[in-house]
């Protein structure tokens, strides 16, 4: 066998296995913005209920990435605001009161920066969407700073009495460290 070939090899396996991180939902969010014409741009989030990260050793660029939001939980600091968007005219939440992201395909896209394509389901509805990540902190203690925009229209939400008043797309970022 070539020689620098079993040293790659011993590497490799030296390595070890990828590791399955658990996201820390306490120390993680998302968040949203979306325009609205009566005032401006609508902030709110979304509670992060769990996922997982697929890590190598010694890298912060995961191999593939999975989590859970809560829709029952919309927090706008509107109350009624909240009730809206938690009802069938929006995200019919309960009918619906989970949202999942499962990643397809990681790209690095500079030393400590990726770009990840994965499969968005909000309101039944299954998207294909794409984040564009940073990675922050060391391979032992990672944090994520992940921002997209989402088109609510894809997902089904485009005949609600409100729709003139709402923008399409909404502004997406996502903060997520790992236990």
């Amino acid at each position: 066998m070539n020689p620098i070939l079993s040293l790659v090899l011993v590497a490799a396996l030296a390595a070890g296995p990828p590791t399955p991180r658990a996201i820390d939902v306490a120390k993680s969010s998302a968040r949203f913005s979306i325009g609205h014409i009566w005032v401006q741009n609508v902030q709110g989030a979304v509670p992060i209920l769990g996922g997982s990260v697929i890590l190598d050793p010694g890298s912060m660029i995961p191999k593939s990435v999975s989590a859970t939001l809560d829709a029952t939980r919309i927090l706008t600091d509107e109350p009624d605001r909240d009730r809206s968007l938690e009802s069938p005219d929006f995200f019919d939440a309960g009918k619906f009161p989970r949202w999942t992201f499962v990643s397809t395909k990681i790209s690095p896209s500079g030393p400590n920066a990726f770009e990840m394509d994965g499969n968005l389901t909000i309101h039944g509805v299954t998207q294909p969407e794409r984040l564009s990540v940073s990675a922050n902190g060391t391979p032992t203690s990672p944090f994520y700073h992940a921002t997209t925009q989402i088109d609510r229209r894809a997902f089904g939400m485009s005949v609600t009495r409100l729709d003139p008043t709402i923008a399409s797309t909404a502004d997406v970022t996502l903060d997520v460290a790992l236990k």
